[in-house]
């Protein structure tokens, strides 16, 4: 009830007014069944300008912080998280993340639409960065179609690491399903995986406009890379099927 309440009535209607928002390649949603939207991320309202967008509801796996945060500020978010239908996720180590693709796998089983962010965390200056090879899994071991969502001009109204939103346009872009039933059988082959995400990645590129980043981005969120000196790359050639 909740997510309903806060995307027509509570919420909905101030972000339509401040994003001016437009969606692009609606008709590649499914009206039923279970699908992967795998979107490029810009700010975090791209978790609320997507939802808003979509007809149908849509679950995020959200980071865990979001649902332990101490005060009234931090209970208030983990029940705004929690009233949406978000699902909580540890990302710690590695036992953490199978559980996480467990849970986007039970999700999926329901039929539900699964809303996931294949970088892993926010693009820390507005270009996309390399995918991880999770979302690969997941839709090779389930065989969902996976969609491309490219949101544009969400780090305008968001600007990363400043509060409060700014009129902006924003713009949705989802591209035609993708199909990797060509590979059933071969969840868990690196290789395999590493060739789909990059796939997926390609067509975030191309339908987004962003400039393309070989680094993660939590590496240079973390110092563990140095994006500013670290030339783009271009895609794989396997990735542009």
């Amino acid at each position: 009830m909740w997510y309903w309440l806060f995307k027509y009535v509570l919420l909905g209607p101030l972000l339509a007014l401040i994003g001016r928002p437009k969606i692009e390649g609606l008709e590649h949603i499914p009206s039923s069944g279970p699908a992967i939207l795998a979107s490029n991320h810009l700010a975090v309202m791209d978790s609320f300008y997507l939802p808003l967008m979509v007809r149908r509801r849509i679950t995020f796996l959200a980071k865990q912080e979001y649902f332990t945060g101490t005060g009234v500020k931090g209970r208030l978010i983990a029940w705004f998280y929690t009233a949406v239908g978000q699902v909580p996720i540890d990302r710690t180590d590695a036992d953490s993340a199978q559980d996480a693709l467990n849970t986007a796998a039970r999700i999926l089983g329901e039929g539900k639409l699964l809303g996931m962010y294949p970088e892993g965390t926010r693009s820390p200056d507005g270009r996309l960065y390399k995918g991880k090879t999770g979302l690969a899994r997941l839709a090779l071991q389930t065989g969902v179609p996976v969609i491309p969502v490219a949101m544009v001009g969400t780090d305008v109204v968001n600007p990363p690491g400043k509060k409060g939103l700014r009129p902006a346009r924003v713009r949705v872009v989802l591209g035609k399903p993708m199909d990797f039933s060509r590979f059933e059988g071969l969840a868990g082959n690196r290789f395999i995986e590493r060739a789909v995400i990059d796939e997926v990645m390609y067509e975030l590129m191309r339908l987004s406009g962003q400039e393309y980043v070989d680094l993660y981005a939590a590496d240079v969120k973390e110092g563990k890379a140095d994006g500013t000196t670290t030339p783009s790359a271009r895609m794989p050639e396997v990735a542009a099927g």
